[in-house]
């Protein structure tokens, strides 16, 4: 067996394929020399959000089990729901849990882990953390914790305000469109 558990064979293909891809600019219309294109699978490749789901498969599991052994709290939603604890969506990840210290770091953990198994970092750099019912300080000292930046609620992900008041006609308007 290969890394994660598939086979040697897969690995291959799949490393063929992200080692493999080859591009040249086009000047005046006419193509220049080609070049290994040394970052992987291209913008747009069909490939991608297949691979994407893969390694998310990766990080979902870690986050499972210290959610199992009692490491990583989830957010319970009322009512006996489910525990969540992350969500994907295209080529995002929202990592959700109990407002605690030891919870923060042990999510930070966690996805240390995540860069050893697959090879593949978060940008912290591009990546923020949010509180509910904490005041700005708080998420600030989070913030420092982890390594990333700290915002405010209400946030736009993916066009559509969140946390913002829908009785609002004003905020309504993005989700209807």
């Amino acid at each position: 067996m290969g890394q994660m558990g598939f086979p040697v064979l897969w690995c291959k293909w799949i490393k063929g394929i992200l080692t493999s891809a080859r591009s040249s600019v086009l000047v005046n219309e006419s193509p220049t020399f080609e070049f290994i294109c040394s970052k992987g699978v291209r913008q747009g490749d069909p490939l991608s959000p297949f691979l994407f789901l893969l390694v998310m498969e990766a990080l979902s599991s870690i986050l499972g089990k210290a959610r199992i052994v009692g490491l990583f709290k989830g957010i319970h939603t009322p009512n006996n729901g489910p525990v969540l604890s992350h969500l994907f969506f295209v080529d995002d990840a929202l990592l959700m849990g109990e407002w605690d210290r030891v919870n923060v770091e042990n999510m930070a953990r966690c996805l240390r882990i995540f860069y050893l198994c697959p090879g593949l970092k978060i940008n912290l750099q591009k990546s923020n953390i949010y509180g509910l019912g904490v005041g700005n300080s708080e998420v600030s000292v989070m913030a420092k914790v982890i390594g990333c930046k700290s915002d405010d609620i209400p946030l736009t992900y993916l066009g559509i305000r969140v946390g913002a008041n829908m009785n609002s006609i004003n905020n309504r308007y993005p989700v209807t469109d």
